[in-house]
């Protein structure tokens, strides 16, 4: 059996509402040269049910079932895990993509074959003609400094097999894992920065994302995946990484003021001020250069 060119990733928990349609969505794209691996977390309604009834009609569809539920991103690597493409391509079993998506992402790849992933141009307007490379220092100083970047989900990107197992895929920061992976992965290697309509994120009450929205602790996650980026990963100079993390602590006073005052949470705050003190301690006994190298 050949190799296919993409491994498309579907990760899915008890998703029996939505996970056809974004099986068929795989299922219309013009580029066919695909395999379509469905890694179901232990659900306990009808997902892989349905999974495995789309399956048994498509040789490029399989599905596995893992005995215990791993967690989102601790799932997504074990998808990974089982990939033979060349690329990965993420896609939830809650969205859809377009025929002309994996079309366009490869397209992208191939103009620009240093770049170890595509991601979806979402932030404000683009400063150039789409597709255009992004190189490591680029990345972050526009990420951090200029007003975002990649805060964009796996379903809007496409990432080289090689990179990913090169970082070890995600790490768990809780909700904004994926933008800590995916600065990691820029950090490292050139990036492809391609058109923005290339997926259809469905919002629902269930999804990970609105749960996270009623969880204090999304602000507190984003501090400590930052931090983390900036001590292993930035490509950055040590002056530009300190702006960086003033700034941070800056946005992380404010947001805890907010949740002191304007939810009233003083008690919550409170233990997140010790959670932030910890996180800065674990790397005290390292110099400033050290850090920031």
């Amino acid at each position: 059996m050949s190799t296919p060119t993409i491994s498309v990733l579907m990760t899915a928990y008890n998703r029996e509402e939505f996970i056809a349609g974004a099986i068929e969505s795989v299922l219309a794209s013009t580029f066919t040269d695909y395999e379509l691996l469905i890694v179901d977390d232990a659900s306990t309604d009808k997902t892989v049910e349905i999974a495995k009834s789309y399956a048994a009609k498509d040789s490029r569809i399989s599905v596995l079932v893992n005995k215990n539920n791993l967690g989102q991103f601790a799932n997504r690597n074990r998808a990974a895990s089982y990939a033979t493409g060349n690329y990965l391509k993420f896609v939830d079993s809650d969205d859809l993509i377009y025929p002309h998506t994996l079309t366009c992402m490869l397209q992208a790849m191939a103009e620009f074959p240093m770049a170890a992933m595509g991601f979806c141009h979402t932030i404000g307007e683009a400063p150039k003609p789409l597709p255009f490379l992004v190189q490591p220092q680029e990345a972050f100083r526009q990420h951090y400094l200029g007003g975002g970047l990649l805060f964009i989900g796996p379903i809007g990107t496409i990432i080289k097999t090689t990179a990913f197992n090169a970082v070890r895929g995600f790490e768990d920061f809780g909700m904004p894992s994926d933008n800590h992976f995916s600065l990691k992965i820029a950090a490292a290697y050139p990036i492809v920065a391609i058109e923005a309509d290339l997926f259809f994120w469905r919002r629902h009450g269930n999804q990970a994302f609105a749960l996270d929205n009623l969880n204090a602790n999304a602000f507190l996650n984003n501090y400590n995946f930052s931090i983390d980026l900036l001590q292993k990963h930035s490509p950055l100079p040590s002056n530009q990484n300190a702006i960086i993390l003033k700034n941070l602590k800056k946005l992380f006073f404010i947001n805890l003021i907010k949740l002191a005052f304007g939810k009233c949470k003083p008690r919550l705050a409170l233990d997140f001020y010790r959670q932030y003190r910890h996180i800065n301690s674990l790397h005290e006994h390292r110099s400033t250069t050290e850090v920031f190298q």
